[in-house]
């Protein structure tokens, strides 16, 4: 589908006003809603291609700012050390309630859209798939979708960091797509197998896959990017999202691992 033209709304959060990027298809009509979780680096380009391509098979994308408290509308961390630094340090400065309390905002917002089903889903990225888990423990989303969740096996999102993402995973009611890279150092095997052992546990419809990449293999910027691999698993998110939230909630648990050689 053709992509209308970028829009901004902002959302009244208890933290102050969220700009949060509008990408959707330019053909009128009602489709599903995602909100989708940037990297730490917030909403750059890598990002919006992501939000663009989503949006071209036909869905509504909202993409907060996840630092709005701290920084103007519009900023941008580069991919670089000082880049980095600053997104992980605001990443343990911020409560923990408010990035849920953002979640709530933009789900709330999708919904109430004339141009969205209603259906919503959530996707995220390296802290956004962090973002990602925990907006799917809200009961109107349907489908989640995690690329290599940071953080979520030691509990060190927000301020404190300590957070209680795993003790809660048996709050996410829809389905659970997880993608990890099996080289990413910010996850190691032990972590990912804590994650796994505890949505066993708790009973999650789960998808989880494991390729043999790095952090960040999906992003199109960088020496870690892998495009076999970033088009092999965002056609997997694809059909995720279009078995979910576009005809209907699907049901059981596949666990699969690929290998490259």
């Amino acid at each position: 589908m053709t992509v209308a033209e970028d829009d901004f709304v902002t959302l009244d959060t208890p933290t102050g006003p969220m700009r949060t990027h509008i990408v959707k298809p330019a053909a009128p009509g009602r489709y599903p809603g995602i909100l989708l979780y940037s990297e730490i680096f917030q909403v750059t380009a890598p990002i919006h291609r992501t939000a663009v391509m989503l949006a071209g098979h036909g869905y509504v994308v909202a993409v907060p700012e996840i630092y709005h408290e701290f920084e103007e509308a519009g900023k941008v961390f580069a991919y670089d050390q000082a880049g980095s630094d600053r997104g992980n340090t605001l990443k343990t400065t911020k409560e923990l309630g408010a990035y849920d309390a953002d979640a709530r905002a933009v789900l709330a917002h999708l919904a109430e859209r004339p141009d969205c089903t209603g259906r919503l889903g959530a996707m995220g990225i390296c802290i956004g798939g962090h973002l990602a888990f925990r907006a799917g423990m809200n009961p109107e989303v349907s489908g989640t979708v995690c690329f290599y969740a940071t953080d979520i096996h030691k509990g060190g999102l927000g301020k404190g960091m300590a957070d209680d993402s795993i003790a809660r995973a048996g709050e996410i009611q829809g389905e659970l797509l997880m993608v990890w890279g099996r080289q990413d150092p910010h996850i190691p095997t032990e972590g990912r197998m804590k994650v796994l052992a505890r949505l066993n546990e708790v009973g999650t419809r789960l998808n989880w896959h494991e390729v043999n990449g790095a952090h960040a293999f999906l992003r199109d910027e960088g020496v870690r990017y892998d495009p076999e691999l970033a088009r092999s698993m965002q056609g997997v998110a694809l059909d995720f999202f279009h078995r979910t939230l576009a005809v209907g909630a699907g049901g059981g648990v596949s666990v699969s691992t690929e290998t490259r050689h």
